[in-house]
């Protein structure tokens, strides 16, 4: 036999290191995994920017007065964020029997009236006289609650500009300017009608007249419901006159007219 020669045993044996060499190299994957992965990771908003979008103003609840009605109590709750309100519920209301059914359909459009209006002025919901004038009062009561919050804020906040200031000509100028005016109650004189007397007290603050109500009317037999009826008229329209130069009230001519004269000494006390 034939022997093979050396450099050709060489050459065969390096040609096959190659090849297997080139077939290793065309199995490797053509990236890494690991690399992959980390590249499709998303990149993370900037964390200050989150939190800022997150962010959002603080709403606070104030709940009115309770109003006693001939038919029972009313009460309005109120969610205000940035100085309006956002939401307004009552959370008491007349109820049992037709008073039930009243007000099931009265609340919703009050409740609705008032966030509209953004105050107490809402219309009397045609068959609920009684539980509207409540919701009124009860509302108003409420919203003077959020008025003293909003004025005692602003004079918080000018006092802070007057220390950042160094106490400042005008720091102290623009925290004075932020203090709300101080509120006064003055009581009008007794005045007797055939039915009863009648006796006004204002509420009355920077100049003007922000709560009036009997503190005597007549009563007693149909006296209470006439009083029951027209005292919260009278009040409503002493507010809005800022007089005692009011209507008189259909079916409580005496009461209207005692009411008028009691408003106008109290008014003449607080100089209004």
């Amino acid at each position: 036999m034939k022997k093979s020669h050396p450099l050709r045993r060489a050459v065969l044996a390096t040609a096959a290191t190659v090849s297997g060499i080139v077939l290793l190299l065309s199995l490797k994957p053509g990236a890494d995994p690991a690399s992959a992965a980390a590249g499709a990771a998303p990149a993370a908003p900037p964390a200050a920017s989150a939190q800022g979008g997150a962010q959002a103003a603080g709403a606070a609840t104030l709940t009115g007065s309770v109003v006693k009605t001939e038919y029972g109590p009313v009460q309005v709750r109120l969610t205000v964020a940035g100085g309006k309100i956002t939401q307004a519920e009552a959370v008491q209301a007349p109820s049992g029997g037709r008073s039930t059914q009243i007000s099931d359909n009265a609340v919703p459009r009050l409740n609705q009236a008032a966030v509209t209006a953004q105050s107490a002025r809402i219309d009397t919901v045609s068959g609920a006289t009684y539980t509207s004038e409540g919701y009124r009062k009860s509302l108003q009561s409420a919203l003077d609650q959020a008025g003293a919050a909003n004025q005692g804020g602003g004079a918080n906040q000018g006092g802070g500009e007057a220390a950042d200031q160094g106490g400042g000509g005008t720091g102290a100028g623009a925290g004075g300017g932020a203090q709300a005016p101080a509120a006064t109650t003055v009581t009008g004189s007794v005045v007797k009608t055939e039915y009863g007397p009648v006796q006004v007290r204002l509420t009355v603050a920077g100049g003007k007249i922000t709560q009036a109500e009997a503190v005597q009317a007549p009563s007693g037999g149909r006296s209470t419901q006439i009083s029951d009826n027209a005292v919260p008229r009278l009040n409503q329209a002493a507010v809005t006159a800022q007089s005692a130069q009011i209507d008189t009230v259909s079916g409580a001519t005496y009461t209207s007219e005692g009411y008028r004269k009691s408003l106008q000494s109290a008014l003449d006390q607080a100089g209004v």
